[in-house]
C-alpha cells in the first residue's frame, strides 16, 4: 500500500525547521570557502558508498584532527578508515590521496552546477552521480540535484516515483530517476533538497549528512 502523502507533508512541518537549519549550514560551508573544510567534504562523500555515513564522518574527524586529509600517506590514511568501520578502506584512502591532486583545480564559480557535477564524476576518483550531488548538497550547492541513495531510492519506491530500485544505475538512470524525485518534490510542494533529508530522517530517524 502506498503510504499518505498527506503523513508525509505533516512529517515535513515538523521537521522542516531543522532540515533548513542544515541546509543553512551547509550553504555557509561554501560561502566561506574553507578550503580544508570543502575538501573534507568530499572526502566524506568518497567515503560514503556501502559505509555508514556516521563511520565516514567519525574518520574525516579523525583524520583532520592528525592533518592526514591534505598531508598523509595512504597507509595512515588506511588505517584510520579502517579502525572507524569504512569499508574498503584501502580503496578509499587511494581516493582521498588522488582526490587533493584534482581539487585544487576545483573552481566554484567557474561552471553551472550540471557542468560542476560532471567535472567532479570525471575527474575525482571514488565520485559517482551520487557523490557528486551529496558533495555539491553539503557546500549549498544542491537545491537542484538528488542524491540516489539506498534511502532515497527505497522512499521513491514506496510512493510510487518509481517502480522498482534499479540493480545497477547507470547514468542515463540516475538523470531519470533524478528528474522523477524533482517532478515528485513540486508536486508535494517540498524542495528536493529538503526532500532528501526528509526521506533520510524518516529512514534513520534524524537530520544529518
Amino acid at each position: 500500500m502506498t503510504p499518505s502523502l498527506n503523513l508525509l507533508v505533516d512529517l515535513y512541518f515538523l521537521k522542516k525547521k531543522e532540515i533548513t537549519s542544515r541546509l543553512k549550514e551547509f550553504k555557509k560551508i561554501g560561502q566561506l570557502g574553507d578550503k580544508r573544510r570543502i575538501f573534507a567534504e568530499m572526502c566524506f562523500c568518497i567515503l560514503t558508498p556501502q559505509s555508514k555515513a556516521k563511520s565516514c564522518w567519525s574518520a574525516i574527524e579523525g583524520l583532520s584532527k592528525k592533518d592526514l586529509l591534505l598531508k598523509g600517506q595512504e597507509k595512515d590514511i588506511s588505517r584510520v578508515l579502517n579502525l572507524c568501520g569504512v569499508r574498503f578502506h584501502n580503496n578509499k584512502a587511494k581516493y582521498i590521496v588522488s582526490a587533493r591532486k584534482n581539487f585544487s583545480e576545483l573552481r566554484r564559480y567557474d561552471y553551472p552546477i550540471p557542468e560542476l557535477r560532471s567535472w567532479l564524476v570525471k575527474n575525482i576518483k571514488g565520485i559517482g552521480l551520487k557523490e557528486a550531488s551529496h558533495f555539491l548538497r553539503n557546500v549549498g550547492l544542491g537545491n537542484s540535484v538528488a542524491i540516489l541513495d539506498r534511502h532515497i531510492l527505497k522512499n521513491l519506491q514506496q510512493y510510487d516515483v518509481i517502480k522498482e530500485i534499479p540493480e545497477s544505475m547507470t547514468s542515463k538512470k540516475y538523470m531519470e530517476i533524478e528528474s522523477k524525485m524533482i517532478r515528485f518534490a513540486k508536486k508535494i510542494n517540498i524542495p528536493v533538497s529538503h526532500l532528501d533529508l526528509l526521506f533520510w530522517s524518516k529512514e534513520t530517524g534524524e537530520v544529518f549528512k
